[in-house]
Formats: structure tokens, C-alpha cells, sequence
């Protein structure tokens, strides 16, 4: 297989995935025919405002929670921060329980925070990543200040899976309130918050085949927080600003996709995570892999790779790039950081981490084909 400029090879799905061809129709008929005001009480505008109570009750049926506990926003920065400050804003946390391997937004919030008076502190993390429970209960246990736990369902650049359930059931033991960021996970896996109370969680939907600028935000109908950004009365008076209708549509529809199809595509994307793990141990025997210590224990779309130290290593991404394959060095926030990734960095502190890290992340999209391509390109760039 040849790459060429009009034929790239995308293994980046974790950083964004393309839209998928069914959303863009969709989203192209609400364009062209709802150009409505969601907020106008005139027919054009109860259309539009229609569509955006459809869509909330996709996202309510897909997660099991109340239609008047979705809240869309912009994404999931927006999704995570309204949660954090709106929390110690309105509901009186003065501590948050988090970790370093979070992403950027959510980090980065904690900083603010952190200068305005807030405690924050980082639970102890095992060497794959996932979150040292022992190290969560005991920070629970501490003090009797009003505490919120963050913690992200699954890691974006070493895809290692939190246990939500047992950190769920540690925060209601412990009184503390319970944030998750399910942004890789939504679509990849089931989440019923029936069985599992949180009181936020956020999801994008730009992970998931749908556009990027959409998101949105679960609020569990006990928590009474005021709006993160004050105008008009759209989304229940909780979120002001005209709605990104057709951005909406697109999310419940590729949220529908992904939830009926998500069997399917998991599989596909496990037997290529597989193949890749084979491939790149067969052909570089040296080469390690961050996170989970099996693909069971971690996101199947996300594969950690450490290339030995070398000096053509220093420029693998580049050479990818030229070879027409996409693919990052951890998250796609941190590109151009002179840090590198917090995430490795992280985990480095734990189990000693060498290498050169290159993270792949598949779709149901990719072929074995292009898997072969990969590794064929790396020998060529490594030797």
C-alpha cells in the first residue's frame, strides 16, 4: 500500500475522528431546512427547538438519566469546567480530589482553582494509570471539608480504565460529590447512571464520529448549580447562547450510531489493537507499552507505544508524517509543548518510562492493511 497526499493513514482517533457520512446528511438537512430560532415561539422556531429536545432525549435514553439532566455545550472543556467551578461556586466544595494524569482542561482548571483558595489534591496512581483506590479512600477519609472527586473514566493517551462504579460507591460512602470525564468512553462503552451515581459527566461528541464544538454536560437533577455563562434563558436557564442546532442534531445521531453499533466497531478495533501490538513486538522486540499491562485492562482505540531511544526516535513523528501516517505523541492539546506529556511523565514517577512514546488510536474504520503499512514505514524510518 502506498500513502499519498489525497490517501493518509488516520491513527489519531483518540485526538478527534472524522465525521461520520450519515451525520453530515443529517446535519446538512437541519442546515438547509431549520434555520429557526430555537428560542422564536414562531413555527420555524418550535421546529428547531424540536430537534434539540429530540436529540437531549438520545443523549437521556443513551446514558439512562433524565432528559431535564442533559445540558449541551460546547464540548468537553466546556462540560468539565462547568462542572469544577460551578461545584465550588454554588455547592460549597472547598476540596478537590483529582489526578495528574487528567487532561489538560481539567488540570489546568485545578490551577485556577487552586490560587483562589481551594484545596486540591492528587490521589497516588497505579503503574498502569488507573487511579490507587486505597490512596482515594484514605484522601477521602481526611478532614470534613466538602469534597469533589474527578477523575476521567478512561485515560485519552495510555487508555487506562478507571473502576467509575467503585469510585462512585467510595464518594456516596464518604458524602463527596462525583465528576467523571467519560470523553473517550462515550460511544465505546455502556454507561447506565442508574447503577453508577455521578453528579457531572461530560461528554464530546467529536470523539465519536459526530461535529466538533458539541457537547454536553449531565447534571444529576440534585445538584443545584447556577449558569457557568450568564445571557439568555436557553437550555433550561443553564447554559445562555443560541444553540448549535445542527452541531446538536449531529451528536444524537452519531451518538445513535455509535451506541448500535458499538459491539461491532469494538471488536474491530480490539482485533486491530491486536494486530498492531503483534506486529510492532515481532518486528521491534524491544518496544514497551504504556498502561494497562494487557488490552483487556485499558481502551481498546488507544495503544501506547515506547520506541527505544535512538537518535531517529527524536523525529519519529515527523517521519510518520512525511510517510502519510497520522498518528501523536500523546494528546493533542499538549502538541508543540516543550514538557511533552504530563501523562508519561506522570508515570514515569512510578515505573521508570524509556522511550520515545507514539500513541495510535484506532477506528472501526482502519484495516489490518493499513496496520502492516505502519510497521513497514517504521522499519524503513527506524533502521
Amino acid at each position: 500500500m502506498e500513502a499519498t497526499m489525497d490517501k493518509r493513514i488516520y491513527f489519531d482517533n483518540a485526538a478527534t475522528t472524522p465525521l461520520d457520512p450519515i451525520v453530515i446528511d443529517t446535519m446538512t438537512q437541519v442546515m438547509q431546512q431549520n434555520y429557526g430560532n430555537p428560542s422564536s415561539i414562531h413555527a420555524d422556531g418550535r421546529k428547531s427547538r424540536t430537534l434539540i429536545e429530540s436529540a437531549r432525549k438520545v443523549v437521556a435514553h443513551r446514558i439512562n438519566c433524565s432528559v431535564s439532566e442533559v445540558f449541551f455545550t460546547s464540548g468537553g472543556t466546556e462540560s468539565n469546567n462547568t462542572a469544577l467551578k460551578c461545584a465550588v461556586r454554588d455547592l460549597g466544595v472547598q476540596r478537590i480530589i483529582s489526578s495528574k494524569i487528567e487532561h489538560h482542561c481539567i488540570l489546568h482548571t485545578l490551577e485556577r482553582l487552586e490560587r483562589e483558595g481551594v484545596e486540591v489534591i492528587y490521589c497516588d496512581l497505579q503503574a498502569t494509570g488507573e487511579v490507587d483506590y486505597t490512596s482515594l479512600e484514605a484522601h477521602l477519609g481526611e478532614g470534613d471539608k466538602k469534597t469533589l472527586v474527578s477523575l476521567m473514566h478512561a485515560n485519552n493517551e495510555v487508555s487506562t480504565i478507571n473502576d467509575i462504579a467503585r469510585i462512585s460507591e467510595l464518594c456516596q460512602v464518604h458524602n463527596a460529590f462525583f465528576h467523571t470525564d467519560t470523553v473517550q468512553t462515550i460511544g465505546y462503552r455502556e454507561l447506565d447512571l442508574t447503577k453508577i451515581k455521578v453528579n457531572f459527566l461530560s461528554g464530546s461528541a467529536h470523539k465519536f464520529y459526530g461535529p466538533k464544538g458539541t457537547g454536553f454536560l449531565y447534571i444529576n437533577g440534585n445538584n443545584q448549580i447556577k449558569p457557568f455563562l450568564d445571557g439568555g434563558s436557553q437550555e433550561r436557564n443553564m447554559r445562555a447562547g443560541t444553540e448549535n442546532i445542527y452541531g446538536i442534531c449531529g451528536l444524537a445521531k452519531a451518538l445513535d450510531l455509535a451506541c448500535d453499533n458499538m459491539n461491532e466497531r469494538v471488536a474491530k478495533i480490539k482485533s486491530l489493537n491486536q494486530h498492531a501490538r503483534k506486529q510492532l513486538k515481532t518486528n521491534f522486540p524491544s518496544v514497551t507499552f504504556n498502561g494497562p499491562t494487557t488490552l483487556e485492562g485499558g481502551l481498546e482505540k488507544v495503544l501506547s507505544v515506547n520506541f527505544p531511544p535512538c537518535p531517529k526516535s527524536e523525529m519519529l513523528m515527523l517521519h510518520m508524517d512525511i510517510a502519510g501516517v497520522c498518528a501523536s505523541g500523546g494528546s493533542a492539546c499538549s502538541s508543540g509543548s516543550e514538557k511533552g506529556s504530563h501523562v508519561i511523565a506522570a508515570l514515569s514517577e512510578i515505573s521508570k518510562i524509556e522511550g520515545k512514546p507514539v500513541r495510535l488510536s484506532f477506528s472501526h474504520k482502519n484495516t489490518f492493511e493499513e496496520v502492516d503499512y505502519l510497521v513497514e514505514k517504521l522499519k524503513t524510518v527506524m533502521q
